[in-house]
């Protein structure tokens, strides 16, 4: 097994209640168009009350183009990663020189040289540091992550291994777009990074703090190459977004969980903690239905949309972190179950061991 050994969230300076993005955005995309109620509908209904912004939200209004919004990106974004870092190893109780490995993941921005090579030499990364920039996963790319580092440090078990997703979803925002997908978009995604500190067995010996990652099942869905993603062009990222991804869920996670929890001598009655991406109420209430789970098993899911919208990659690890800090130290052994979907489309389900 590989071991989770801290979790950090940090989030952009700019915070604004869900009602005053919707006027704001609503005035940028419709004007006076009689679609502004069925915007106004979306926002009052996507289970967002409150999200961090890269910039003043009065910005967005003149933000043009792929590359001042990239611009943005590069600079917002790699401070953010640095200080999410920086944060996770101080919590714990390592140096940036420990690390081995970093994986960087965002769907939000591109750069070469990727973010984590830009910020090494700022954190102390030492100069032979192992490198993975992660692109075109989206949102489930944090549990992803999480799973390919497991991957690596079940061959190098004295390791310690870096997870960084910085996501700056209001910087792919159109302003030309007033297509049901943009407004729903709009309604949802905010703003922030995450990093997750993982290290090999052999390095975790004696550490009894949870949690330990015991397994990972990826799972890519036939014929769904359009529910999810980005049309690329000259203005940048343009949502690829469609209504039947609760359908999905509703037809294929209720099997991928049984199968992969049967695989280790478990059935979903057993799963005592459910961290699952935050990707919007519907999904959430598939998850929900498609799993049976007892009423609250999803709160700290549903709070994570509430509080800082849909992170993209970086949600399923702030419900990470949320749970961890929840967690009572004489809470129940009974194993967790990460969870994201993502474009492809695509779940991704690790196995945790408290």
């Amino acid at each position: 097994m590989s071991k989770i050994v801290a979790a950090r969230v940090v989030l952009p300076e700019h915070v604004y209640r869900q009602e005053e993005v919707t006027e704001v955005l609503a005035d940028a995309v419709l004007g006076a168009s009689p679609r502004r109620e069925l915007m106004r509908r979306l926002h009052a209904s996507a289970g967002v009350r409150t999200r961090h912004l890269a910039l003043p939200l009065d910005r967005y209004r003149d933000l043009g183009g792929f590359g001042p919004a990239n611009d943005v990106w590069i600079d917002a974004g790699g401070r953010l990663g640095e200080e999410a870092v920086s944060a996770a190893l101080t919590a714990a109780g390592l140096a940036p020189s420990d690390v081995d490995l970093i994986v960087t993941t965002s769907v939000t921005g591109l750069a070469v040289p990727s973010l984590d090579a830009r910020i090494a030499g700022r954190l102390g990364l030492r100069d032979d540091v192992k490198r993975m920039p992660l692109f075109g996963l989206g949102c489930v790319a944090g549990a992803a992550g999480i799973a390919r580092i497991h991957d690596h440090l079940q061959g190098h078990p004295d390791d310690v291994a870096v997870l960084l997703s910085v996501e700056l979803c209001s910087l792919t925002f159109q302003r030309d777009d007033t297509s049901t997908a943009n407004l729903v978009g709009s309604a949802l995604f905010g703003d922030g990074a995450a990093a997750v500190v993982m290290v090999g067995e052999r390095r975790a010996a004696g550490d009894g703090r949870p949690p330990r990652v015991r397994a990972t099942r990826s799972r890519l869905y036939p014929d769904s190459e359009q529910v999810m993603g980005w049309d690329i062009g000259g203005s940048g990222f343009r949502l690829v977004l469609a209504a039947t991804i609760p359908d999905i869920v509703d037809t294929y996670l209720r099997d991928d969980v049984e199968t992969f929890l049967a695989g280790h001598g478990l059935a979903v009655t057993d799963v005592g903690t459910w961290i699952a991406h935050p990707g919007g109420p519907k999904v959430i209430e598939a998850i929900d239905r498609a799993l049976e789970l007892k009423p609250h098993a999803l709160d700290v899911t549903r709070h994570s949309l509430a509080s800082v919208g849909n992170l993209s990659s970086s949600s399923v690890l702030h419900v990470l972190q949320e749970t961890l800090a929840a967690r009572d130290a004489g809470a129940s052994a009974r194993p967790a179950v990460m969870l994201a979907m993502g474009p492809g489309f695509c779940s991704e389900l690790v196995l945790l061991d408290w």
